[in-house]
Order: structure tokens, then sequence, then C-alpha cells
């Protein structure tokens, strides 16, 4: 074969698919524009919405976004000439040996799901999932972010927290404080019971109704304990950072 051939060829092959490769790169940048369009475009008509969540809003906007993503990608793959059913066949393949391998961030995933869609918790609460204490900074799809009282980032992956108990501190309009204050045996129990009320009724904070509670509760071994149990709102209970 002479080089006149093979540059036939070349200018044979250049002009076949140059303009294949230019079809597909344009259907990629369009696709994306028109993604991030639609998908803003969902965001933007959740947030219109009284008390719509912002974690489920980053999610919907990340779902919609990358399954029309999907559709641009195989029809970028259509420009180029490629079969869209052996593509997914091959995707389909690649995507169980994914799984597989990454059958943990998959469970995560899955958890974030149910997290985002059930709302035990919401960002701003103050929970304790999986052993952690912690004020909620972000709820992602494979993890929660956590804010600990003395300050430390916490990273909990989902399935850790929808697979134990979870404690939401701040899901309630008002808490029971449970405090013991004990006294001397040769103390005046009648007074020092009088004195804890009128500390109750002196604090703005304790609500009346529910009705606190002060009341004899166990005459230990070196004092005599009273269990005083008001009721308070609970953003007056002792905020975490």
């Amino acid at each position: 074969m002479d080089v006149g051939n093979v540059m036939d060829m070349v200018k044979v092959l250049i002009t076949t698919y140059a303009f294949k490769v230019l079809a597909a790169i344009i259907v990629l940048i369009v696709g994306k524009w028109i993604a991030k369009k639609i998908a803003s475009l969902v965001s933007r008509s959740l947030e219109k919405r009284e008390g719509a969540d912002e974690t489920l809003i980053k999610f919907l906007y990340n779902i919609v976004y990358y399954a029309l993503m999907v559709v641009v990608f195989l029809a970028a793959a259509s420009q180029l000439g490629i079969s869209i059913t052996s593509f997914l066949a091959i995707v389909g393949a690649a995507g169980l040996a994914v799984g597989l391998a990454l059958k943990d961030s998959l469970a995560n995933f899955a958890s974030g799901v149910m997290l985002i869609f059930f709302r035990p918790y919401t960002i701003g609460d103050i929970v304790n999932v999986a052993g952690t204490d912690g004020k909620v900074k972000g709820i992602d799809i494979f993890n929660t972010v956590l804010n600990t009282p003395d300050n430390q980032k916490i990273i909990v992956p989902n399935a850790q927290v929808t697979s134990g108990i979870i404690k939401n501190v701040t899901a309630n309009d008002t808490r029971r404080i449970d405090l013991v204050m004990g006294i001397g045996y040769d103390d005046n129990i009648d007074q020092a019971k009088q004195i804890l009320n009128e500390l109750i009724q002196a604090d703005e904070r304790i609500l009346s109704d529910p009705a606190p509670t002060v009341a004899l509760a166990e005459l230990a071994d070196s004092s005599v304990n009273f269990v005083v149990r008001p009721w308070v709102k609970t953003v007056d209970s002792m905020p975490l950072n």
C-alpha cells in the first residue's frame, strides 16, 4: 500500500468520524447545560414552597441532574455510532461488578435516601446517632455530618445511623430536665422542698404546664435526695454548638 492510498484512507476516516465526534461533543455540552437548567428549575420550584427542606431539595437536584446526564451520555454515544443496546449491556455488567465492590457505599446511599425522605432529623437538630451526640450540620447521600459540643466535626456513615437508635433531642418543643438535689440528714426536709419550689418559680424559663415536680426520692448513704423535674422550652435547654 503506497503513501497515497494511506493518505486517502486517513482523509476518509477523518471525514467520516470528525463530524460524529464533533456532534457527540456538541450533544454533551448542550445536554449538560439543559440538564443543569432543568435541575435548577426543579430546585427553585421546591424552594418556593413553604417549609421545603434544604436537604431534600439538594438531593432531588442531584437525582434529576445525574438522571438527565445519563440520557445525554447515551445520546452522545449514539452519535459516535455506538449501539445503545450493547452499551447498556456493558454498563449493566460493569454496574454489577462495581455494586459488589462498593456494597458498603451502596448501603450508605440507600440509608441516605431513607434519612432524606423520612426525615428523622434535619439540619440544625441536636441528635444522638451511632452513639455520638452532636448538632446536625449536613445530611449527604453517604453520611451525616455532626458538630460535637466541644466543636469537633464528626462524619457518621448513614448505614450506621439507620441500623441503630436515633435520638432527636430537639424534635419536640419542650423538654423535662431531670435533676437530683441532696441535703444533709440534719437539714429540714420541708424547708429544703420549699426553697427548691421557690427557685423553680423564680426562673422564667421553667414552664408552669406541665407542672414541675419536686419530690423526696431516696435516703442515700450520706444525703437525703430530692428529684427536681422542671419542664422548659427545648431552645432554653442546654444547646450544643
